[in-house]
């Protein structure tokens, strides 16, 4: 460039053409978020709230479909920035005025070579020409051994003075590779295992450091979701608490993607990750047990019609002890959960006061485990409760017959859920099965007591007999010493 003023004309036009194409090329992350034009940040409202959450969140979770640009838009674009120092004026989030130490994650070491690599560093043979500027980066990155061209160890110009590390890892490797070392940051694309994720928050614990996750939430309501989504629900706007932040961005969040490109996207996408892939919304899959829209069971609360008969299901245990109140409408053949209770660690009087100020009347079914004995003086826990005033009869415990019969009523419009029953609908998103075919036994003691209900209910469900004062009473009792006429 020194004698570019001894060139002629063209000669000079070619030469700055070629060094604005190099520049272009090596400092591909300043083509990111432009006060200007169609991808401009104002369009991109999610990545900045997930940005600017930095500032307060240490554990920051990207729920997001697929196409959306969460690993480059988002994590590798947040990490590149802290490992250079180098912070847009717009930046609201988090920011080190030191080098740091990081590290970067993903499934396998050939998924993590051709993903996060190439994000932050380019394609093999042109390291530079990805999110962390060709200029910045010292040396030449350390070899991962074992898989070819993949990367170990990057070190990074801070514009401190200082130089940072980001070191590339897989969960392939398991939890002891992600033992050890304290980091700053720490960026895992794809779900990690939860003990990796566990390591890895311990790793930043001594330096305050940051965690951010980012990914398509394929594989469902897991641990690891479960952490940012108590009971299977995202948080309220504004209700985030704790270290743990969570935001969901959808293919409608994003203008990178054509309406032609989404519908193509959709049609090839099995029905039961659509939710998932297309706006980053947890979707148990082929393991759901109930693969039913919450929108098709769930009703308003109503009043109960008196001449409609009532039971409820009971399931006890010192963890957890629960019970579901079903009214039933013979007129169409419908079951309509309308109240529950569920608590735990306490003794059966204290189950019991609670289950008969819901209608001391109305007879319930239970898990016929409860014959059994308790742990406590050998007594049959039905036989205790029987003797506390409750109404019971052993349920039909048919695990597959009973999950059948639910899942027909609920397909067929003949059971409904108030919308009150939140503790209900909590179990209701996370009821699955593993890998392996086997019911998920964690939090589903509501989902028990319904199969008890419909497959036993109607064997003692009754109506509530109208209260008579005491002259009605007395009409209808029968004179001891009648004389015949």
């Amino acid at each position: 460039m020194a004698d570019l003023y001894t060139l002629d004309p063209l000669r000079q036009r070619l030469v700055l053409a070629e060094e604005l194409q190099r520049r272009v090329k090596f400092t591909k992350i300043e083509s990111y978020y432009p006060e200007t034009g169609p991808l401009r940040r104002g369009l991109y409202k999610k990545n900045l709230e997930f940005f600017k959450a930095g500032k307060k969140y240490r554990q920051r979770l990207v729920l997001a479909g697929n196409r959306t640009g969460k690993t480059e838009g988002i994590g590798c674009y947040e990490l590149t920035l802290h490992l250079t120092g180098n912070y847009p004026e717009w930046w609201e989030g988090r920011r080190f005025d030191r080098a740091v130490s990081a590290w970067a994650a993903g499934d396998t070491g050939k998924t993590v070579r051709d993903i996060i690599q190439f994000k932050l560093l380019g394609a093999v043979g042109e390291f530079g020409t990805g999110l962390i500027p060709g200029d910045l980066i010292i040396g030449r990155p350390t070899s991962k051994p074992g898989v070819a061209d993949a990367v170990e160890t990057v070190r990074v110009k801070h514009v401190s003075g200082g130089v940072s590390y980001v070191t590339l890892k897989s969960y392939d490797q398991r939890r002891v590779a992600f033992q050890g070392t304290e980091q700053d940051i720490i960026l895992l694309d794809e779900e990690p295992p939860a003990d990796v994720k566990e390591e890895c928050l311990l790793r930043t614990m001594t330096t305050g450091g940051m965690l951010m996750l980012t990914f398509t939430p394929l594989q469902g309501l897991t641990p690891v979701v479960l952490q940012f989504m108590p009971g299977g629900r995202a948080p309220a706007e504004g209700a985030q608490k704790g270290s743990r932040y969570l935001i969901m961005i959808t293919w409608d969040d994003v203008p990178h993607l054509t309406k032609e490109q989404k519908d193509e996207l959709l049609a090839d996408v099995m029905p039961y990750q659509r939710e998932a892939r297309s706006k980053g919304i947890p979707a148990l899959g082929s393991g759901a047990i109930y693969p039913i829209a919450e929108d098709d069971i769930i009703c308003d609360d109503f009043p109960i019609p008196e001449h409609w008969r009532r039971a409820y299901g009971m399931d006890v245990g010192w963890n957890a002890t629960a019970a579901s109140w079903g009214a039933y409408n013979q007129d169409d053949d419908t079951w309509y959960l309308y109240a529950g209770y569920k608590r735990g660690l306490a003794e059966p009087d204290v189950h019991t006061g609670a289950i008969k100020s819901r209608g001391a009347w109305i007879p319930g079914v239970i898990d016929p485990a409860a014959r059994g004995r308790n742990q406590k003086d050998g007594t049959a826990l039905l036989t205790e409760y029987e003797d506390l005033g409750l109404k019971l009869t052993p349920a039909d415990n048919s695990v597959e017959a009973g999950l059948l019969a639910v899942y027909r009523r609920m397909t067929t419009g003949k059971l409904k859920v108030f919308k009150s029953m939140r503790g209900w609908l909590d179990e209701f998103r996370i009821y699955r099965r593993d890998e392996k075919g086997r019911i998920v036994k964690e939090n589903d003691h509501y989902m028990d007591v319904t199969r008890y209900l419909m497959m036993s209910g109607l064997d003692v469900a009754k109506v509530q007999m109208p209260k008579r004062s005491w002259r009605e009473r007395l009409k209808l009792k029968k004179p001891k010493n009648a004389m015949n006429g």
